[in-house]
């Protein structure tokens, strides 16, 4: 079965297309995505920040844009969406322990589903706590393993080997070395490696 790696942050608009999407995605072409949670806040500030904070129109525009896609999938969605996130480090530190222990993608899912579907913004108590609950984890425990050294150091290794790959952004799907950035682009990582090419 071929392949592709997933990089994406919680906290991104865009990646609650995508991630919400994989399940289907990996169905439908017989693919495998491999969740590499990371930073993207700390590329981001050194590109000199995040492109919707302190810009309306691009704001307006990504609420606008990340609403019509939804609809597009299927996908619920409640506008506006509360952005951006809180607790950002802790949230991504969660999906990277959920990655080291097997239950990553079902946590950001039901995380993007309370953010997105509820309004409960991502990183925040509640929303973290029912995440945890609906996939059967403990958010104490989840929530203290998260905190540690050991993990945090994890994340900031995934971190520096995004930056390592070039990634400036979220989502992205990685077949080999080849970056495709973006929702849009997950059909064409699909078809690069199924085919080694277009």
């Amino acid at each position: 079965m071929k392949e592709i790696d997933f990089w994406f942050t919680v906290g991104s608009t865009y990646t609650y297309l995508s991630v919400m999407r994989l399940g289907a995605l990996e169905a439908k072409n017989k693919i495998r995505f491999n969740m590499r949670p990371f930073s993207v806040r700390q590329l981001m500030q050194e590109q000199a920040g995040n492109p919707f904070l302190n810009n309306d129109k691009k704001m307006a525009y990504m609420q606008r844009d990340v609403e019509r896609r939804a609809l597009l999938y299927g996908l619920a969605i409640k506008s506006p969406v509360p952005y951006p996130i809180e607790k950002f480090e802790l949230t991504n530190q969660i999906a990277v322990l959920g990655a080291q222990e097997g239950w990553c993608r079902e946590f950001v899912c039901r995380c993007y589903h309370y953010w997105f579907g509820e309004g409960l913004v991502a990183g925040s108590p509640v929303n973290l706590s029912r995440s945890l609950d609906d996939i059967g984890q403990d958010p104490a425990r989840v929530i203290r393993e998260a905190s540690s050294v050991a993990v945090v150091e994890a994340l900031e290794d995934a971190t520096n080997a995004a930056r390592g790959l070039g990634l400036f952004g979220t989502p992205n799907f990685l077949v080999g070395d080849e970056v495709f950035w973006g929702d849009d682009r997950a059909e064409d990582a699909i078809r690069f490696a199924q085919t080694g090419g277009f």
